[in-house]
């Protein structure tokens, strides 16, 4: 097992350099012409908001919601070169600290109206420390939205193909063997875990929220002319967004 924090964190800082080039200089279909325009319309209006953004990474989403009215983006995340990169663009309205997502203890409760988690979640080991904390951050009916890899995808993901590379269908297996899966990413090899939808919900409302909307993103026409190679999202579904709102006090928060 790898949920060692020091061996993660490593994992990050080896991939920083490539990963912010990815961010900054790159394609990256995914989130450009997926994820980006579903996380957006999820978090909805943003103007005047205090937004924390958990997983922050070098700070491409944190300066978009900055762009776009944010009064406060504070960037939080475990890798110390993707906070300095971050910090490198900053426009004076976004803030990046390193810290752990899974532990909060320097923010005080009630801070932000809306959290982010844009695709970390399936790098934290606890994912109930990690919903309790921005549970307790959030003020009263604040918002979390949390983009994740796809449960069915996260479990296996591979594409069963035919002899001449045609692709027949997405393998599931797995499932319900939830635990750390690595892979190579830019080069480097990196460490996620996989969960059932179950056990994500059921943190969720666990840990005091509420869900209010599930997506489970697929490009439109326009989206797919500009990026063709998300054509396999018309058949599987690669990602999965929660909306959630902060309801009752969760477990052993102070709020």
């Amino acid at each position: 097992m790898t949920q060692d924090p020091d061996t993660l964190v490593r994992e990050w800082i080896e991939l920083a350099p490539a990963w912010i080039r990815e961010m900054r200089e790159g394609r990256n279909a995914a989130r450009a012409g997926l994820l980006d325009p579903a996380v957006l319309a999820a978090c909805g209006d943003v103007e005047g908001l205090d937004v924390l953004d958990c997983g922050c990474g070098e700070g491409r989403f944190s300066r978009m919601l900055t762009a776009r009215g944010a009064r406060r983006v504070l960037g939080v995340d475990l890798c110390g070169p993707m906070v300095e990169a971050a910090h490198a663009l900053r426009s004076g309205r976004d803030e990046y600290r390193v810290a752990d997502g899974q532990d909060l203890r320097d923010i005080g409760d009630g801070t932000f109206d809306l959290a982010v988690s844009y695709l970390n979640q399936c790098d934290l080991p606890d994912i109930d420390a990690n919903n309790r904390e921005i549970h307790r951050v959030l003020r009263t009916g604040g918002r979390f939205v949390v983009a994740n890899v796809h449960p069915m995808r996260a479990a296996t993901g591979q594409w069963k193909r035919q002899e001449d590379g045609t692709k027949d269908h997405v393998i599931l297996d797995r499932y319900f063997d939830e635990g750390e899966r690595r892979f190579g990413m830019l080069g480097v090899r990196v460490t996620n875990f996989h969960r059932t939808l179950e056990t994500y919900v059921r943190s969720f409302l666990r840990c005091g929220f509420l869900l209010e909307d599930l997506a489970e993103p697929t490009p439109d026409r326009d989206q797919l002319a500009l990026y063709p190679e998300l054509d396999d999202e018309l058949r599987v579904p690669n990602f999965i967004l929660f909306v959630l709102k902060k309801g009752r006090a969760s477990c052993g928060s102070r709020s």
